[in-house]
């Protein structure tokens, strides 16, 4: 049996996680001014006392959501170093940032939620760990270009194109689902979108 000190910090990873999950839902379809303790309560299926205790206002609340969601789409990009076979790497970054925009379509939301306003809850975070996380990246896909790995194009805007293939799709899944006569896309359509997304990139920027 886990001693009380244990269970206490399991306890509180699981409501922070939990809470977390109800505003990601909550900010992504009401934004920031329309969301409430209360709706992150409701969503959560929580007292609204438990987020208070853990945030003391909907702004740090925001701002770990947006952290989070920062968090996992860098983790995305573990396979963009230098050693790997750049091919490879950015086939499983698309990959993976299509799992993200599948199943986390809220996360991507709220980012783009709060890009399009001018960030202005989290433009310091934009201007230090998003500019910097950048930079590192597009090191990284210089070098292969500088290698002759890849043909010679803006690393920059390979980054913004991946962003932007990925990230519609959660974004703007309504339209998406619409299109597909009102249903979710599938496994196998997901996998065409996967496949169509590598190919055009990949083959406009690999070395034959």
């Amino acid at each position: 049996m886990l001693r009380q000190p244990q269970k206490q910090i399991a306890n509180r990873e699981k409501n922070i996680s939990r809470i977390k999950e109800a505003a990601e839902y909550v900010f992504a379809e009401h934004g920031y001014s329309g969301a409430s303790f209360s709706l992150i309560a409701k969503q959560a299926k929580l007292p609204k006392s438990n987020i208070i205790y853990y945030f003391t206002n909907k702004e740090t609340l925001y701002r770990a959501v947006v952290e989070d969601i920062f968090d996992i789409w860098r983790s995305a990009a573990d396979s963009i170093k230098k050693d790997n076979d750049p091919s490879t790497a950015i086939a499983e970054y698309i990959d993976t940032k299509l799992e993200m925009a599948r199943n986390r379509p809220f996360g991507s939301k709220v980012w783009a939620n709060e890009v399009i306003q001018g960030a202005p809850i989290v433009q310091d975070y934009m201007e230090d760990e998003l500019h910097r996380w950048t930079n590192d990246r597009m090191v990284v896909i210089q070098h292969w270009i500088d290698s002759g790995k890849l043909r010679a194009t803006s690393a920059r805007h390979l980054l913004y194109l991946i962003w932007a293939g990925t990230q519609h799709y959660a974004d703007f899944q309504h339209q998406i689902e619409t299109l597909n006569d009102n249903h979710p896309l599938t496994d196998e359509q997901w996998q065409e979108t996967k496949y169509f997304l590598k190919d055009i990139i990949l083959r406009g920027i690999c070395v034959e």
